[in-house]
């Protein structure tokens, strides 16, 4: 009894001490506002959730825009990869965990044998059986110095970073989703300008067609009539190619065919289904960006890593023990006088290994080292990508108004141009350089529109927002 009772105080004590260093958040040399001078918050200040707390579906409240961004999450292949990998890290962090117990096996056995006259003291045959029921653990090892525990540790991190891995998966597909329906809608904003001005130049052309029968016009201004028709089917065949092909892109990063109807929204309706985010929010929010925390996770897996590799330089105990009963008859078992029990403690220390374990301390080490610099690179990268998102923010306005005040001027233009050229004032070739400035000022202004739209999508994105389908507490 006494060999069971040092055995579980073995047991207890198991793994109490850790060789892995003190973790400790790596510097980041990156400033604690925004560079285009965006003010911190104010202490108790009315303000809007950050982005990692606001769910996509508050950001994103058009409701086609919910339903594509459902049928991605439930469909796109590239994020079902992810969650089955979460599932495989998962399993090994179980398995690495179940290293901290025994395995307690139950093992009955049986033997007979008849033994030969001559290899009996009798000088005959004789019988012998052996019946035995026992239950025992093999090669348990006490975890005196944490390499198991910290075995256990690295594999829980790396769980944890797969887990930030899928969440940043699931933050750029539903971006994915919203900028490929954002860039369906422009272009099919496009073809119908395209198809508009066909339409437009057509009716140009037969009233050119007509002056020219009358005397009014030149041949010169009804071929160039006829040009910029051919010029305008060439642009809505063009753009019914964009447009199919951007259909075709948002397919595959759904996963699944998208029912009819979901893409009808035009760029202006959009506009007022986006919220915007606010400006004030401090650089201390990209530590919660799921990419920023897989890496934080790959450290701390790293510093376990380190534990297990300088534990390898101390003594290894394993136990072997087991607890039954043996009998020559299977009737027996379990009688008085049966019992059996077993211990067997093994120590193992290393000598000699020719460096190896010193080398893979040291491999430890640069690993660690290494993800150190990746994740400052993370933190400054996302950095960047904010201050790049507040910098166009911050004149997208004035451009979207401007270009709106351009179209408006070039449309006045073209309109006089029209009405001088019909009174025989201008020549075809005025009028023809109105239609391609207001064109061009049109497809501007979508662009512009787009571009809006993209900044808003890719704000929310950068400050860590997308992963959350509702607001978090």
């Amino acid at each position: 009894m006494k060999s069971w009772v040092v055995i579980g105080c073995g047991i207890i004590v198991a793994g109490c001490v850790s060789m892995a260093p003190v973790y400790h958040r790596p510097e980041t040399s990156v400033a604690q506002t925004w560079p285009d001078g965006s003010p911190p918050p104010i202490a108790g200040a009315a303000t809007s959730l950050p982005a990692d707390r606001l769910g996509w579906r508050a950001y994103f409240t058009d409701p086609r825009i919910q339903q594509l961004i459902e049928l991605a999450l439930a469909n796109n292949r590239d994020l079902r990869v992810t969650i089955l990998n979460i599932e495989t890290d998962r399993a090994q962090y179980q398995i690495q965990r179940a290293a901290l117990f025994p395995t307690i096996d139950a093992v009955g056995s049986g033997t007979y044998e008849r033994v030969p006259g001559s290899a009996s003291p009798t000088t005959r045959y004789t019988n012998e059986n052996t019946t035995s029921a026992t239950v025992g653990f093999t090669s348990y090892e006490l975890d005196f110095f944490g390499r198991i525990r910290s075995l256990k540790n690295k594999a829980l991190e790396e769980y944890f970073a797969t887990e930030q891995a899928r969440l940043s998966s699931q933050l750029t597909l539903v971006g994915e989703v919203v900028s490929d329906y954002l860039t369906l809608a422009a272009d099919g904003e496009s073809l119908r300008l395209a198809e508009d001005t066909l339409i437009s130049q057509r009716a140009s052309y037969d009233l050119t067609k007509q002056m020219f029968g009358a005397g009014d016009a030149t041949l010169l201004s009804l071929r160039q009539a006829e040009s910029t028709v051919d010029s305008a089917r060439v642009s809505v065949a063009s753009y019914k190619t964009t447009v199919a092909q951007d259909y075709d892109a948002l397919v595959l990063i759904v996963g699944t065919p998208i029912p009819t109807g979901i893409v009808t929204q035009t760029l202006p309706q959009l506009l007022s289904s986006l919220d915007e985010l606010p400006a004030d929010i401090p650089s201390v929010v990209l530590q919660r960006r799921p990419d920023v925390l897989e890496s934080e996770h790959t450290l701390k897996a790293d510093n376990a890593n380190i534990g297990a590799a300088r534990a390898a330089f101390f003594p290894t105990i394993t136990l072997t023990g087991s607890a039954g009963s043996t009998s020559p008859a299977l009737s027996g078992l379990f009688k008085a006088g049966t019992f059996v029990r077993s211990i067997e403690p093994q120590i193992s220390l290393p000598i000699f290994d020719a460096g190896s374990n010193r080398a893979s301390l040291r491999v430890a080490n640069v690993q660690r080292d290494i993800d150190i610099a990746q994740y400052q690179r993370t933190i400054q990268s996302a950095f960047h990508d904010v201050a790049d998102a507040l910098a166009q923010r911050a004149n997208i306005g004035e451009q979207l108004a401007g270009q709106r005040a351009l179209v408006d001027a070039d449309a006045d233009s073209y309109r006089l141009s029209e009405a001088l050229f019909r009174n025989g004032i201008d020549s075809y070739l005025d009028l023809l350089v109105s239609q391609q400035t207001l064109y061009a000022a049109q497809q501007s202004l979508i662009a512009v529109r787009l571009t809006r739209l993209q900044n808003l999508v890719t704000l929310y994105k950068v400050l860590g927002g997308g992963a959350l389908e509702n607001n978090a507490p």
